[in-house]
């Protein structure tokens, strides 16, 4: 039988090329974007198997009625693909209150409030994978990228609390850290209305490379994130909670792990004296 998948962010992208890969693997699945009409040429393209769902990710109400609409077509959910997202820049000094609020409501509240949801089913049917889309922001961070970084870096110690919570009810949960891939995320970068001069020289060469990631020649392809999260969902084996993919992405975690342990030992030398490393 089938698995039966929930994929939230499906309107381009990796959520786009996922959802390909999935209805081509012949999976029932259903796909959401704010306007079902972004989804229409995905549905046309598998008809009887890709059933386009309206989700505005930040009103409970519509994550419930989404919810509910999914299980009432496909008869439940074995996979939750938490992929939407969207990026803000700007320093810290720069985002408001407002704009923080809004882009945490992306990339944590509205995935927390899904899986709430979801969870109960998955424990109901006794099995289930939750598989939330990271980014490599979610180990180390960026200048100018704070309010994102601080949103994945969230959704990945949250997800790491649920996997031990799940783990007793069958049900998989798997973080997915994508490096850089050909997507619209540069290019819908939402920039903080207000804007303090002094972190132009640190924050302004962040900004131009990430506006055009998808112009890059290092880039990945959206299609093959898709095919290693298909390999990740359908392994039989025990698979990490953390898995990097893109070889890029796996470049910067090593950095970030060889400046982590730099840094914890300039820690450990400096409250514990210069004998602690004996």
């Amino acid at each position: 039988m089938g698995r039966r998948w929930l994929i939230t962010g499906c309107s381009s992208g990796l959520g786009q090329a996922l959802a390909t890969a999935v209805a081509r693997a012949g999976d029932e699945l259903a796909v959401t974007a704010r306007k079902t009409s972004d989804l229409e040429q995905l549905a046309a393209a598998w008809p009887g198997r890709v059933t386009p769902v309206p989700l505005e990710l930040r009103d409970a109400s519509s994550c419930e009625e989404a919810v509910r609409t999914v299980v009432d077509r496909l008869g439940g959910i074995d996979v939750l693909v938490n992929n939407a997202g969207v990026g803000l820049f700007g320093a810290v000094e720069e985002v408001s209150d407002a704009e923080l609020r809004d882009q945490l409501e992306t990339l944590l509240v509205g995935p927390w409030r899904l899986t709430r949801l979801v969870l109960p089913l998955m424990r109901a049917q006794g099995h289930g994978h939750v598989v939330n889309v990271s980014s490599v922001a979610g180990r180390m961070a960026f200048p100018g990228l704070a309010a994102y970084v601080a949103g994945k870096h969230a959704l990945e110690g949250m997800s790491q609390a649920l996997a031990a919570e799940a783990a007793p009810h069958d049900i998989r949960v798997t973080v997915i850290e994508p490096g850089m891939f050909a997507t619209r995320y540069g290019t819908s970068l939402t920039e903080a209305r207000h804007r303090v001069p002094a972190y132009d020289a640190t924050n302004r060469e962040m900004l131009e490379g990430t506006r055009g990631i998808a112009d890059n020649p290092e880039t990945g392809r959206p299609e093959d994130f898709a095919d290693r999260v298909l390999d990740i969902v359908t392994a039989d084996a025990p698979v990490p909670v953390r898995i990097p993919v893109g070889d890029d992405a796996y470049g910067f975690l090593d950095l970030a792990e060889e400046a982590a342990r730099a840094e914890l030992a300039a820690a450990r030398l400096l409250v514990q004296g210069p004998h602690a490393a004996m």
